[in-house]
């Protein structure tokens, strides 16, 4: 009897072992979507399996098994319940007028002078304002690449700053669900992710638009644009919706509730009221019945323009089930894959490679890379790394934020630089210009990770267990030393 209790103790896995977990989620994931075209919800569920029957192998109980796809779920409950609340909000954004204000204005910065400037700010506020990269892309960007067509200028170009402004969004918006994934993932908040990311992003922001001015310079010599179809769009928005400049108040509420550190929930839900109130007093059409409805299944856009109503008929908790339950499967996978060991025998292999905290954020900017080239979709390079390294950030004393940012700063934006990767497939058959043409030009996506790596050797991306960035702790330290 004791000799079968012996056999049956769990045991830690093999190398080999972990790895080939590893490979059968990846071929399941390349097969999935590469091959049939399918989401990566049914493939990862795969890849679940696969890692159950590991498990087993290994020695572990069922009951063990699901307990760990539990644990796993329940790290990620937070993000899930705020997923929801953001897919309330923005069915109420669009039925109050809020986001369609937020891009009418937006359009009225586009001018020929700077026009890849202007079309990666116009991709970026709508980006901001929707919280998806592909529906800014299929919409705005397409309208983008029509008018730089007539400008003359470099397709290459004019869709490098398309896709540099619709990742900016993607990557800072609290409406994405990258954003709200990434934090998930490395066990941290979204909007103590969103802050922290600020630095990062608003210098490689900055670059970006000197580099799309001297583009421009470069590339218009004079004359007239037809800029019909910026007037069809902004006369579409504001024949549907009473466009007002106080309808961008709810989005600064937001804000304002993030620099106030008022928990996420909580300030999120803030920005919903703020827009249903606005909503009532603005849109003839708005009531709380349609508040509602829209809260759950979102807004449905009629006003004939095609990328108009692709672009605003969205929204609603019923959309955002597709993050939820993408974000529930990877975490049974991240917990099967935890408390069964097969991460750490892996990352006790990889680790040898990362001594310091720079050059594990540079190790886990590497992996999001390698992730989107061999698991080609965008939620994976992000959840696969985040749940491989969470626990050796903990080690190294170094606050989650830390991870989750290194997360976004190459996983969420390196996906348009793939050419079989989801987004770079998307962005050819939409924009109609292959990832060779654009990728010298979209700036942002792959001067971000550079950028995140540089700042963390200089400790800046980098933040000890109380959230201070290991520059101003040295620099602490010294003054400390000093007095001494």
């Amino acid at each position: 009897m004791s000799e079968e209790k012996k056999v049956k103790e769990p045991r830690m896995p093999k190398l080999w072992e972990a790895l080939l977990t590893m490979l059968f989620l990846i071929v399941m994931l390349a097969v999935g979507i590469i091959v049939y075209g399918v989401d990566p919800h049914v493939p990862m569920f795969v890849g679940v399996i696969g890692a159950a029957l590991m498990a087993l192998y290994l020695g572990y109980q069922w009951d063990a098994i699901e307990k760990a796809m539990m644990n796993g779920i329940f790290k990620a409950l937070q993000s899930m319940v705020i997923l929801t609340i953001i897919g309330i909000l923005i069915g109420v954004w669009i039925d109050a007028g809020v986001v369609p204000s937020m891009i009418y204005y937006g359009l009225k910065i586009l001018k020929p002078s700077i026009f890849f400037i202007a079309a990666m700010l116009i991709c970026a506020i709508t980006s901001l304002a929707t919280g998806t990269s592909w529906g800014t892309m299929g919409t705005m960007g397409v309208a983008l690449m029509g008018i730089g067509l007539g400008l003359g200028m470099n397709p290459g170009m004019t869709a490098g700053a398309i896709i540099s402004g619709a990742y900016f969004g993607d990557k800072m918006s609290p409406l994405s669900d990258t954003t709200n994934l990434a934090p998930a993932m490395a066990g941290t908040d979204v909007m103590t992710h969103v802050k922290f990311m600020i630095l990062p992003t608003a210098i490689v922001f900055g670059i970006c638009l000197i580099v799309y001015g001297i583009f421009g310079a470069m590339q218009y010599h004079g004359g007239a644009a037809d800029m019909s179809q910026v007037q069809i769009l902004s006369d579409a928005l504001g024949g549907l919706f009473n466009v007002n400049p106080l309808l961008l108040l709810p989005p600064v509420i937001v804000i304002v509730a993030v620099a106030c550190k008022i928990p996420a929930i909580p300030g999120i839900t803030l920005g919903i009221i703020a827009g249903a109130v606005f909503g009532l007093i603005f849109q003839p059409n708005c009531t709380l019945g349609t508040l509602f409805n829209c809260g759950i299944s979102g807004y449905v856009c009629e006003t004939g323009v095609t990328s108009i109503d692709d672009l605003l008929s969205t929204g609603g908790l019923l959309k955002m089930m597709f993050s939820v339950s993408m974000t529930m499967i990877a975490m049974m996978f991240g917990g099967i894959m935890e408390d069964t060991h097969q991460l750490e025998v892996i990352v006790n292999k990889l680790k040898a490679l990362a001594r310091t905290p720079a050059s594990l954020v540079t190790l886990t900017e590497a992996t999001c890379v390698l992730s989107n080239a061999t698991m080609p979709e965008q939620y994976i390079s992000i959840v696969v790394p985040g749940r491989m390294y969470a626990e050796e950030y903990r080690k190294m004393g170094l606050h989650p934020k830390t991870l989750s940012n290194a997360l976004e700063g190459a996983g969420t934006v390196t996906s348009a630089l793939i050419p079989w990767n989801t987004c770079g497939v998307f962005i050819f058959s939409t924009l109609g210009v292959g990832v060779t043409q654009y990728a010298p030009y979209a700036v942002f996506n792959w001067l971000m990770p550079i950028a995140v790596i540089v700042l963390a050797f200089m400790g800046l991306t980098v933040c000890d267990m109380n959230g201070v960035r290991l520059a101003k702790k040295k620099k602490m330290e010294k003054a400390e030393a000093a007095v001494k």
